[in-house]
């Protein structure tokens, strides 16, 4: 089981990550991905990866965080990007959910952040991972009218949430689908059209694949605590019997499915 999207790299873990990556290691996950929204979570992502053969780095600018760059960050993310473990640029793209600590970054300055980073992954041959909160329809526009930068496949959207015409978007374009842990919660998420359960059966088993962004979003029945990457067995474990078939079938599907999005993972 691969955990394709979590932020081991954030100080919540900083007293016991390799408590954690033990533990996740022990029941089965094989490889942990590690993200960054940030430079400095991105060189920790980086720093992670290389001292464990299981882990890999993926580095970008949270579109949260798109008012915080400064100076030539570009050429600052482009050299952590450069670096032998790190498999894609993410999780960039757009955000249109008022969070209480930041609000919502303008749309403007979120998109050229976005912009910038599309094009350094075609520069550096590296997928992307998407992030689409509240947003999905701008995102779809802007990967549109970018088209000729994405790689094929050219990467996936991260913990998704939207309307299954974004989700029919984005898959004629190509990109994998990923899910976490809300997917066990019951009832819409503030803002959302449709369930996580409804997407989850929609998307080709082909292109699905299976995230903690821990700390957050723990599944059921631990809900409530800090998420973890052991726990992405759980939410695989759900998807599967919501989809009919073995969890056997749907662990070997969707780490063939995160190999074929990023083939510098081994």
């Amino acid at each position: 089981m691969i955990d394709v999207h979590c932020h081991l790299n954030f100080k919540t873990f900083a007293d016991d990550y390799d408590v954690v990556i033990k533990r996740a290691l022990a029941k089965g996950v094989t490889r942990i991905i590690n993200v960054g929204t940030s430079l400095e979570s991105s060189e920790w992502a980086v720093k992670l990866a290389g001292q464990y053969d299981e882990l890999y780095a993926i580095v970008g600018i949270h579109p949260h965080h798109a008012d915080k760059v400064q100076h030539d960050w570009i050429g600052k993310l482009e050299k952590i990007a450069s670096q032998p473990k790190v498999i894609a640029i993410g999780e960039i793209g757009m955000d249109f959910y008022e969070y209480k600590s930041n609000g919502i970054v303008d749309p403007k300055r979120q998109e050229e952040v976005f912009v910038e980073q599309i094009k350094l992954a075609h520069k550096l041959n590296l997928p992307l991972q998407i992030h689409n909160r509240h947003a999905g329809e701008k995102v779809i526009e802007i990967l549109l009218s970018h088209k000729s930068h994405l790689l094929n496949p050219p990467g996936m959207f991260h913990c998704f949430a939207a309307t299954k015409e974004v989700l029919k978007s984005a898959l004629q374009m190509g990109f994998a689908i990923g899910f976490d842990g809300n997917v066990t919660y019951s009832g819409l998420a503030r803002g959302e059209t449709v369930s996580l359960p409804d997407l989850a059966r929609e998307v080709p088993l082909d292109r699905i694949v299976t995230e903690t962004d821990s700390p957050y979003l723990t599944p059921l029945p631990y809900r409530g605590s800090r998420n973890e990457p052991s726990y992405v067995i759980i939410t695989a474990e759900f998807i599967a019997k919501l989809r009919g078939i073995s969890f056997e079938e749907f662990e070997a599907q969707t780490d063939k499915n995160t190999h074929a999005i990023f083939p510098k993972l081994r």
